[in-house]
């Protein structure tokens, strides 16, 4: 068999929002079975960057994502996050599948936020604050428009090309968007809250409502940090890996948040938690491998299901 490679187009092709929720929410089923083995991610310098290997398996497949992160990448022309995911059947080692890995990581991570809000008890149709201008904001954009309907966005970003340029997206996808410099008056109005930024201080006040839920997906080392340790402290907070967010959850580690106290999100009933009653919810996401594993597994159901993945566009054998 031969490995087939998609190209970013192709992998984003591949994995529509909502299958993608199914994917991750059968994924967590199997972690909480212990159906699951996924190591914490190995990290190893580079010149001016960083090295991310992040395997895992559920018995059937097993995924290895390697990731590149170089902050100056930008200044010469090349994303700062360059990766793949690689596709294996457990059983025999055969490659199977190769997805552009910032695109899986993009999609997975926001429809992730997505099911988390669902299964939490977040507004539907609700207006969305989104801090950030990049690409996951992008994507929880895209997917929070699609599963949970959102009515308006408010988008507070640093560079104003680039909050515009969401502004425009969010217009091409139907929705009124509004870029804004300060949070105050729209976390007044908004119940959907998404922070994805490289923050090392806050980039929202506590004046979150007690009805909000609040996915924050930046703050991904420990001297970074998205919300005020007030918010973190009054919220009920869910994390996604409670072993990662152990030493990467800069948010809850600066707030000296005892992780015993938090639950993973498997580890919950629809509905148990939810916003209100005197205190928002904060959803906490620092990334897994299971959840490019779930991705992959999509992935490759759906070209099994083609029967012909080269007629995809960006697939080669």
């Amino acid at each position: 068999m031969s490995l087939i490679l998609l190209d970013a187009a192709a992998t984003a092709a591949a994995l529509p929002h909502a299958a993608l929720a199914e994917a991750l929410a059968d994924m967590l089923a199997r972690r909480r079975a212990g159906q699951t083995l996924s190591p914490e991610r190995l990290v190893v310098p580079l010149t001016g960057g960083v090295l991310l290997a992040m395997p895992a398996s559920d018995g059937e497949y097993a995924v290895t994502k390697l990731v590149t992160v170089h902050a100056d990448n930008p200044r010469r022309g090349l994303p700062s996050l360059l990766g793949e995911v690689l596709l294996m059947r457990a059983d025999t080692g055969e490659r199977l599948l190769m997805l552009d890995g910032p695109t899986v990581t993009a999609r997975r991570t926001a429809t992730l936020s997505a099911l988390a809000a669902m299964r939490l008890g977040a507004a539907r149709g609700a207006e969305l604050l989104l801090v950030g201008a990049g690409v996951q904001a992008r994507a929880h954009l895209e997917a929070f428009a699609e599963l949970l309907a959102v009515s308006r966005v408010w988008i507070l970003g640093r560079d104003p090309a680039r909050a515009a340029a969401l502004r425009a997206h969010a217009g091409d996808l139907g929705l009124a968007a509004t870029v804004i410099d300060d949070p105050v008056p729209a976390l007044a109005r908004c119940r959907l809250i998404i922070t994805a930024t490289t923050a090392l201080a806050p980039v929202i006040p506590d004046a979150v409502r007690d009805d909000a839920f609040v996915a924050a997906v930046g703050a991904y080392r420990p001297e970074m940090c998205e919300l005020p340790a007030t918010l973190v402290r009054r919220s009920r907070v869910v994390v996604d890996d409670r072993a990662g967010a152990r030493h990467e959850a800069g948010d809850l580690i600066q707030a000296s948040l005892p992780l015993e106290s938090v639950a993973q999100l498997e580890d919950l009933a629809p509905g148990a938690i939810a916003p209100g009653a005197g205190a928002p919810v904060v959803f906490k996401s620092v990334g897994q491998a299971l959840w490019d594993l779930a991705a992959a597994r999509l992935a490759w159901r759906s070209l099994e299901t083609a029967h012909e993945p080269s007629r995809l566009s960006g697939a080669r054998p």
